[in-house]
């Protein structure tokens, strides 16, 4: 029988119950802050959300509620709701415990993991590659997303995998836009990318021989110097 998050992963595009509609536009309006098509202080006008997403007022400000709670809105009284700005501390504050969290995690998981959850970790990296050469990066933080949380899932603690979520929607737009900075074109960005794939790999093997010493260095390189790229980008503009 598929669990609840299998059901909520498989949602439908001809599934139009008023949760799993509201479910669906947070997670478009989430996507488009992500990759960017909503730009860092965006003023997001609730109409022309109803608009492009195809959602009632209601939706709409529900996944905006949910949108601000995590961070990636900010809503002001008389000013309205604008995309969360990307700046050097709230990098910083992210990435810091992003490796307080998924360090941990790393090393959980390398100790708890199922045969079946190590596949998984495994099987997110198999669209790795086409996306990389493609320069899709839609379906890189998708990726991306979908490693982490399985990682996550399989340290069997249900309350750090939902920070990881959260933490991981509020860096993975700053990691596209570093990826978009100005000394980025789309060769350099493949071979970052490759490397990149290259270190989940080593995580995955590492969680895969139970090696937890080990997971965990490997979750820190994966990680990476995360603010010290986000200066450089936001220098660079």
């Amino acid at each position: 029988m598929a669990s609840s998050r299998d059901k909520d992963a498989g949602i439908r595009l001809d599934e139009w119950s008023p949760r799993l509609l509201k479910s669906r536009l947070y997670q478009r309006i989430l996507v488009d802050i992500i990759i960017g098509a909503l730009a860092p202080g965006e003023q997001l006008d609730e109409n022309l959300l109803a608009r492009r997403y195809g959602g009632g007022l209601a939706g709409i400000r529900e996944a905006l509620a949910r949108l601000a709670l995590e961070g990636l809105v900010v809503r002001r009284a008389r000013v309205g709701t604008s995309v969360a700005p990307l700046d050097l501390m709230g990098a910083r504050e992210a990435f810091e415990a992003r490796c307080l969290i998924e360090v941990h995690c790393a090393g959980l998981a390398a100790q708890h993991a199922s045969d079946a959850e190590i596949a998984a970790i495994r099987a997110t990296l198999d669209d790795g590659e086409a996306a990389i050469q493609d320069n899709d990066q839609a379906a890189l933080a998708a990726m991306d997303e979908a490693f982490h949380v399985a990682v996550a899932t399989a340290s069997h603690n249900r309350a750090l995998a939902k920070m990881v979520v959260t933490l991981h929607h509020q860096t993975a737009r700053y990691w596209l836009f570093a990826m978009r900075g100005p000394s980025s074109h789309k060769e350099t960005s493949s071979d970052d990318g490759v490397a990149a794939l290259n270190e989940h790999r080593g995580l995955a093997d590492a969680i895969a021989s139970r090696d937890v010493t080990r997971a965990r260095a490997e979750m820190l390189k994966v990680l990476g110097d995360f603010p010290a790229e986000m200066k450089r980008t936001l220098e660079g503009r």
